[in-house]
């Protein structure tokens, strides 16, 4: 089996690494804070002291971080990938960046000799945990089929699709928070309407599970919702950021999206409110509030 770099061991990848664990791959592992490096290293993993090291050690790496910064840190800063970076290598980069961002690494990297993936994932913690993440590529054909058995270690099979070319994976991600944002904003505002008219919105919520209306985001956030149970699968401070990446990506493409930026104001005042560290599907908290609904959970 390849020897496997995994940089980035946070709410996700830290699980995800471990799957890659347990299915034999040995794991190279590096991560600012050492307590996630410790546990997986009595696991079976091994430490690296730097990105330069994880590279100087394997041809398959693997990033999970929280934004296109730490991204273009991890690979292009002192003591970065680039600098210790293997001909043949191939870069899989799991985090939610900007498509932008993604296409110059790729380029960079093919400079180098190397190949870039860029591979965001939807799922959250449950879906690292459970191995079933959706993941959505962009880069080369071949390599991603090269890879494609790492990624099936983490993710659902049948939701491992490349989408294109480099940035494409990227781009597919935003297309994502956008799908999930509004139909998150919608569901808030059907359970504050049914609050306010006195229904059950438990009941409501059963009754659109069985038909048309069906959803995800109506399912899993749904019962959050109800439940006022905002521990972080995903932080919302992670997902203003995506929304940030939505919104730069529809500006340069002048694409319109009315409703995107409106759930970006919801999403804006939601950290305003000072929720950041909570699951967003606290952006119905926002919702219950404009709808002058006390103890809006």
């Amino acid at each position: 089996m390849d020897t496997i770099g995994f940089i980035g061991l946070g709410l996700m990848g830290k699980p995800m690494a471990g799957h890659l664990i347990a299915r034999g791959y040995p794991l190279v592992v590096h991560n600012r804070s050492q307590a996630a490096v410790d546990e997986l290293v009595a696991k079976g993993a091994s430490r690296a002291a730097s990105p330069a090291e994880v590279a100087r050690r394997s041809t398959r790496i693997i990033t999970m971080l929280p934004d296109s910064p730490d991204v273009e840190k991890v690979l292009e800063g002192p003591d970065g990938i680039f600098s210790a970076l293997q001909i043949g290598t191939i870069l899989i980069d799991m985090s939610s960046i900007s498509p932008a961002v993604a296409r110059r690494l790729a380029d960079t990297a093919r400079a180098k000799g190397a190949v870039m993936i860029d591979a965001p994932v939807s799922g959250g913690e449950i879906g690292a945990i459970g191995a079933t993440l959706s993941i959505m590529a962009g880069g080369d054909a071949s390599a991603f089929a090269e890879v494609r058995p790492i990624l099936e270690v983490m993710g659902n099979p049948e939701r491992i699709i490349r989408i294109g070319e480099s940035g494409a994976g990227q781009l597919c991600k935003v297309c994502n928070q956008m799908v999930i944002g509004g139909t998150l904003a919608v569901v808030s505002e059907a359970f504050a309407l049914a609050r306010k008219a006195g229904v059950d919105p438990a009941a409501v919520r059963a009754a659109l599970l069985g038909g048309f209306a069906s959803s995800r985001v109506l399912d899993v956030h749904g019962e959050r919702i109800l439940k006022g149970n905002y521990k972080p699968g995903f932080r919302a401070q992670l997902y203003a950021k995506d929304y940030r990446i939505a919104g730069e990506t529809l500006d340069a493409l002048h694409s319109p999206a009315p409703v995107t930026r409106e759930v970006q104001s919801l999403v804006d005042a939601l950290i305003a409110n000072g929720r950041g560290d909570d699951d967003y599907s606290a952006l119905a908290t926002v919702i219950f509030k404009m709808a002058g609904l006390g103890g809006e959970r």
